[in-house]
């Protein structure tokens, strides 16, 4: 991949579920070293996009790339270069946090050190933790520390702070920001207005399985001539984000 090449791009993405359309034509390219955000209700197909760019879906029609690189015919590639945190982490409950991470580890050739991850998160008092005796939050925070156990340069992150307490909101935040400063870049599918502002450079507002406009955090706020982001989102899309996430 050049250096002109953007790090995600997605072209003219569809997906549908027996009957159910979850992505209509979504397109979206995000260039390295970016981070952009993904705004969007609940069924929206947020969701759903960003598991096809992350090569877990296969889309029904479209063109997806990610360091130049097709998710499912380079899958193995790929994998070495992209970190993904979905909501739903599918991990084994009896593992200790220490022994999961350390499994993670072994699938890169140089990855953060134990320590370092479990610094990242702020999970190093619950290392020797079985899994399952994990708080909610505390379960997201590893499925984040596991994403970039291998160095990525494409991270996906879906919902990063949902159910974190603030101090640990705050905390994950400063994680994105090392993130951005070492180049790395950063899809953020989240519905915290306070989040996007402060970490996205863009951001795509996705309603009904399509892009309905795609600006700075400023930029949207202007185009709606509201106040703020979350008064610009129920603006362009007539719904309120707060209620439907």
């Amino acid at each position: 991949m050049t250096s002109s090449e953007p790090a995600i791009l997605a072209e003219n993405l569809a997906k549908s579920y027996r009957r159910t359309r979850a992505v209509a034509d979504v397109s979206l390219r995000v260039d390295n070293g970016e981070t952009m955000g993904v705004l969007g209700t609940n069924g929206a197909g947020k969701t759903t996009t960003v598991e096809m760019i992350a090569g877990l879906r296969a889309p029904d029609r479209g063109r997806i790339r990610v360091l130049g690189l097709d998710p499912r015919r380079d899958r193995a590639r790929l994998r070495q270069v992209l970190g993904v945190q979905l909501q739903d982490a599918y991990l084994h409950h009896a593992l200790r946090v220490v022994e999961l991470v350390e499994l993670y580890r072994s699938f890169y050739p140089a990855p953060r050190s134990t320590d370092e991850l479990l610094d990242m998160v702020d999970l190093t008092d619950q290392r020797r933790t079985i899994f399952e005796k994990l708080s909610g939050g505390q379960k997201q925070r590893l499925s984040i520390a596991l994403a970039l156990a291998g160095r990525p340069r494409v991270v996906i992150l879906d919902e990063l702070t949902t159910g974190l307490d603030p101090a640990a909101r705050r905390r994950m935040w400063d994680t994105i920001a090392r993130l951005k400063a070492d180049g790395v870049t950063v899809l953020l599918v989240s519905h915290a207005m306070e989040e996007v502002e402060r970490l996205c450079d863009r951001v795509a507002v996705i309603d009904s399985g399509r892009v309905l406009a795609l600006d700075t955090p400023a930029g949207l706020v202007a185009r709606a001539g509201a106040e703020s982001l979350d008064d610009a989102f129920v603006a362009l899309t007539g719904k309120s984000l707060e209620v439907s996430a």
